[in-house]
């Protein structure tokens, strides 16, 4: 089952990433990216409550574990690495097209890959060894891409932007399979609510201090800031997402390259959204590309039964 959950995270993350796009649009990033994290934090808010004083059994999969500080300065750096993804991809995506952000977001476990076979001593099988080289060339081959649109990937900031999300987001993986591993497996075996819960709490303060010192000195000279339903749906697709992606995790035998590989298959969706709804160019090159990620998703698949 859980790789069946981390196909659905990659399915909402796909529509997460198209109301992101739609919500950036000539729009001022780091508000948008704040009012992400309250809405996160507020669905999140409940179950920490209830568990906290006992309206949710302990046993229920929405169960919070209690508060305890040796267990939450974990937290807090998943939550500082997460928030720290989420600016650099933020400012990309509001620069970039999607069919480019998509792909280039898709070989993320291939910096997660590495991780896992020097971390967590990880072993991959030929159809998934096969997925990793897919990915790898869809990267080059959309750098070449990009071109066409005067998007050079060695001098365009946004593209370093992206790359270093990328990075943290690779981070962001390896680490929660620390947080929720059991203690003879080598983790501090949290609970996947808690994790998702609190981290998504530190986050929203977190971004309330970049707001108050950062964006709101300079919001007069800056880009204005819209309000669009669609920042609405940024949440509600990365909240459902990650609790598939988490409880993916949290399933016995479940590999956390295996899981990361899939979940940017999310790139299917992103791209057909910057296709319909968008209307970006040079789709037939860019189709190729995704065709080797597509391609890369299925290896992963048949190679993991």
């Amino acid at each position: 089952m859980w790789i069946v959950a981390a196909f659905l995270s990659a399915a909402l993350l796909g529509l997460y990433d198209a109301s992101k796009k739609h919500s950036l649009r000539s729009n001022a990033v780091i508000p948008v990216l704040f009012l992400n994290t309250l809405f996160c934090s507020l669905i999140f808010a409940a179950p920490i409550f209830l568990s906290a004083i006992g309206m949710i059994d302990p046993h229920s999969p929405a169960y919070v574990e209690p508060w305890n500080v040796s267990d939450h300065k974990f937290i807090l750096l998943k939550a500082a690495i997460v928030l720290g993804s989420w600016i650099f991809g933020y400012f990309a995506i509001a620069h970039l097209p999607l069919t480019i952000v998509g792909p280039v977001n898709a070989t993320r476990p291939v910096l997660t890959l590495v991780g896992a076979l020097l971390i967590y001593g990880e072993k991959l099988n030929g159809w998934q060894w096969a997925g990793v080289a897919l990915a790898v060339a869809s990267l080059y081959l959309l750098s070449r891409s990009g071109r066409k649109e005067g998007i050079r990937f060695t001098h365009n900031r946004w593209i370093y932007f992206l790359i270093i999300a990328a990075l943290l987001g690779a981070i962001s993986g390896l680490y929660d399979k620390f947080l929720m591993s059991s203690p003879e497996n080598g983790g501090i075996g949290l609970g996947r609510m808690s994790v998702q819960g609190w981290y998504n709490l530190y986050q929203c303060a977190m971004m309330g201090i970049v707001l108050l010192i950062i964006w709101w000195p300079k919001r007069k000279n800056d880009i204005a800031f819209q309000w669009r339903w669609s920042i609405v749906l940024i949440s509600i697709f990365l909240t459902i997402a990650d609790l598939a992606y988490f409880y993916s995790l949290s399933v016995p035998g479940a590999m956390i390259s295996v899981v990361s590989m899939v979940r940017r298959g999310s790139v299917i969706v992103s791209f057909l959204c910057g296709a319909l709804f968008f209307k970006e160019k040079n789709l037939r090159s860019k189709g190729f590309d995704l065709l080797l990620v597509l391609l890369g998703m299925i290896c992963l698949f048949i190679g993991t039964y």
